[in-house]
């Protein structure tokens, strides 16, 4: 099964992505146009900051999420499309060397009132370092399409 509609999810459902690895390079390309800060720029800034040391944006790690989802094995027909956040954290930070995975657990199914041809699928996706440690956390609504009839 390639795509799922809403019908195709229950609550405690898993999903999980490959991996992908975080350099010391893209976390300054991604910091230089998006989040220019010296913890994110500079080895030799970053040492005197709260991270102790060259750090991912919080906004990279929430890019590099979005793509390990599209690429899981999560596949709701017509894409993933956020509908919004109940909670986001970034616990600890993406270093230079980190590869980073995605795991996505269903967390409720509910059709939508006031539009029958789609629901809500809330989903916590938990972005892991090479160590299994959480780098990122978020609770999320996704509008997914009913089965046609």
């Amino acid at each position: 099964m390639t795509e799922r509609y809403l019908e195709d999810f229950a609550v405690g459902q898993t999903f999980r992505s490959g991996q992908l690895p975080i350099d010391a390079e893209r976390i300054k390309t991604f910091a230089a146009e998006f989040d220019p800060q010296p913890f994110h720029l500079d080895e030799a800034a970053a040492r005197d900051t709260v991270f102790h040391g060259l750090a991912a944006s919080g906004w990279h790690t929430a890019a590099v999420t979005m793509r390990l989802l599209v690429e899981s094995d999560l596949k709701p027909a017509g894409g993933i499309v956020g509908a919004g956040f109940d909670e986001f954290r970034w616990p600890r930070p993406v270093r230079p060397g980190d590869e980073l995975r995605v795991e996505s657990e269903v967390l409720e199914v509910r059709p939508s009132r006031s539009r029958p041809d789609q629901g809500l699928l809330k989903v916590r996706t938990t972005t892991l370092n090479q160590n299994g440690e959480p780098v990122q956390i978020s609770i999320g609504n996704l509008m997914v399409p009913r089965r046609p009839v």
